[in-house]
């Protein structure tokens, strides 16, 4: 049950909200202020214990690195990284998923026009009678506390059947017009997700991704380009903009996040339309409101003022369940916010999940 008002720990202001999980509000982890760090860090390790992953990205010194994230896991022997996909044996790093032959994921087709986050923007909308490949993959490069598909961390890597990225392409048939890579995160298996988007792009599908960008840019670039050479789009989730509060909700830095959307975002003229990069922010209650989404937005604004801009309504779940809904008020306040950095192009999303005001 949602309590409506949990006070911070620290300077317990009756004004400012706090979720248990955490137990400090927004304004004193934008300060620092003493403890915060140590208790941002128990959240996360005790959100992740009940699935046997690091409660952070190893920082073995005698470890293996891997470079496929921002996270850059050095890896212990017999450790494993921050999104439980890769270990280490005989001092060599091993992929337990994520290659081409092994996705760790759950694909479906879904109806369109769907509940996409460029759904506005995007040619698919326009699509009746055709369908979207949705492709989940049941791992992450972040630790969410707020995680509206947090039930992926139940899948085991060790337990579970693989699809080859091969397999997976085969399920596009002649309805498919498009595929969404999301999860999870496809930054988690990005060696799997490309392998596949070169097969499902030979037929005409297009390909499209939801990501909070933490890839290699490598990796992105590889990605983007399969997005605009078919049409599609490289959706990005910009949790936060401050690297203090996204460490907080998310268990890691945002500069890799931030640096590989102006990446993406500089090639916006490419093919404006439709649009090549889209972003999208969760409001989340207390954390996530006007002030936060201003600081993206002019972020946004800065890389191209025409990229599409989704805000997104909070629901309850996994570690901050006991936060509300995102309110119509708080989503107005947000939208208003964004348009006044320079926007051109914002939309409040998922309106049916708003809350009382």
């Amino acid at each position: 049950m949602v309590n409506p008002r949990l006070l911070c720990g620290i300077c317990d202001d009756s004004r400012e909200r706090a979720s248990r999980v955490l137990g400090v509000c927004a304004g004193c982890i934008l300060e620092g202020r003493p403890s915060v760090d140590e208790r941002i860090a128990t959240a996360h390790r005790e959100a992740r214990v009940p699935f046997d992953l690091p409660g952070q990205p190893p920082r073995d010194t005698r470890g293996i690195r891997c470079p496929l994230c921002a996270n850059e896991c050095r890896i212990g022997e017999g450790g494993r990284g921050f999104c439980g996909l890769r270990t280490v044996r005989g001092g060599k790093l091993v992929h337990l998923a994520g290659t081409p032959q092994r996705g760790l994921l759950q694909w479906y087709r879904d109806p369109l026009p769907t509940n996409c986050v460029a759904d506005w923007v995007c040619e698919g909308h326009r699509h009746h009678g055709s369908h979207n490949l949705a492709v989940f993959y049941c791992s992450c490069t972040a630790d969410c506390l707020f995680c509206q598909n947090w039930h992926f961390r139940r899948v085991s890597v060790e337990e579970s059947d693989t699809v080859s990225a091969a397999e997976l392409a085969d399920a596009a048939e002649p309805r498919t017009f498009c595929v969404c890579f999301f999860g999870g995160d496809p930054a988690s298996q990005m060696p799997h997700a490309l392998a596949a988007s070169k097969l499902l792009a030979e037929r005409g599908v297009h390909i499209c991704w939801e990501t909070a960008g933490t890839m290699h840019p490598k990796l992105l670039d590889a990605a983007l380009r399969y997005s605009l050479d078919t049409g599609g789009c490289v959706k990005f989730d910009l949790k936060a903009f401050d690297e203090r509060l996204h460490r907080a909700l998310t268990g890691i830095s945002n500069r890799r996040t931030l640096e590989n959307f102006a990446r993406a975002g500089g090639r916006y003229h490419e093919r404006p339309e439709p649009p090549p990069v889209v972003a999208s922010t969760l409001l989340v209650p207390g954390y996530v409101e006007a002030d936060q989404v201003g600081a993206i937005a002019r972020f946004i604004a800065a890389v191209h003022p025409e990229i599409p801009y989704s805000l997104l309504a909070f629901a309850p779940n996994f570690c901050m369940d006991d936060l509300p809904r995102t309110t119509l008020r708080q989503a107005e306040e947000a939208e208003a916010a964004a348009r006044a950095a320079g926007l051109l192009n914002v939309r409040i999303g998922n309106r049916h999940l708003l809350g009382m005001n």
